[in-house]
């Protein structure tokens, strides 16, 4: 696809069929514009960046600004061959001790992520979004027993990995849904969810797990794909859009910054 073809933003962003989000597409020139779109869509792709650690750090300022709290430390990802990414919401909640000072190396209230890709795959590896808050606004009719489990019951977001090192002994209560003091929905999606300690309702909450788990896998080969090439930046709000991306053969790398801005809960 040519470069020209590639900078110009997409005509729809919300896929007419479903809840997948296809990002805007910004070159520098018109990087001042992806807040707007961010905050219509839940999601951006900022073009012609620089595949460095620095260029990441710099697209975080440009788009949120002012309202960036704190930076996290940034990931690189590298798979050969990868299996697919199911959909998600970047989330995890952990603390590291650093010459005897304690320091988050992860929060659970992360409410931006952006992923970098730093070497595209020779095959594969598409991404693909969608819209959170619009699937669960689809489930009240659709499927209202698993909407009123993902807006009314309290799990163990982070049980699954109980015994990690630097993951807190006390457990993070939350719902899937919940809603921050100024009103921001956050609709979480973690592998780490589990029951909490002695549920009397444990059962039927592993199952509205799984239940969770096969209807968001179901939706995931209709919705629309989109390529990062080297350089570009996702950026993504982590409250609102779940993520993931295809296969690949070949090696393919991408950096993670995950992040709080001053609207984070």
């Amino acid at each position: 696809m040519s470069n020209d073809l590639r900078q110009q933003p997409a005509d729809v962003s919300l896929h007419a069929d479903g809840p997948g989000v296809v990002p805007d597409r910004f070159p520098a020139a018109r990087a001042h514009e992806a807040g707007a779109s961010l905050a219509r869509t839940g999601a951006a792709v900022l073009l012609g960046r620089d595949a460095t650690a620095d260029a990441l750090v710099v697209a975080a300022a440009e788009v949120l600004g002012s309202r960036l709290a704190e930076l996290y430390p940034q990931r690189l990802r590298t798979s050969r061959d990868g299996e697919p990414v199911h959909l998600h919401a970047d989330s995890f909640d952990l603390t590291v001790d650093v010459g005897g000072v304690q320091r988050r190396r992860r929060d659970p209230d992360e409410d931006f992520v952006l992923v970098q890709c730093v070497r595209p795959a020779p095959a594969g590896g598409d991404s693909f979004a969608v819209d959170a808050h619009r699937v669960v606004d689809d489930l009240a009719s659709g499927d209202p027993e698993l909407h009123a489990f993902l807006t009314g019951v309290d799990v163990d977001l982070y049980g699954v990995w109980a015994g990690l090192r630097g993951l807190p002994a006390v457990p993070r209560v939350g719902r899937h849904v919940e809603y921050t003091r100024t009103g921001r929905r956050i609709v979480r999606r973690t592998d780490g969810a589990a029951p909490l300690h002695r549920d009397p309702d444990a059962d039927r909450v592993q199952a509205m797990l799984a239940r969770l788990d096969r209807a968001v896998r179901a939706m995931e080969p209709a919705l629309p794909r989109f390529r990062l090439d080297e350089g570009d930046i996702l950026v993504l709000d982590n409250y609102r859009c779940w993520h993931g991306r295809d296969a690949h053969t070949g090696e393919r790398s991408v950096r993670i910054l995950t992040l709080r801005s001053t609207d984070a809960r």
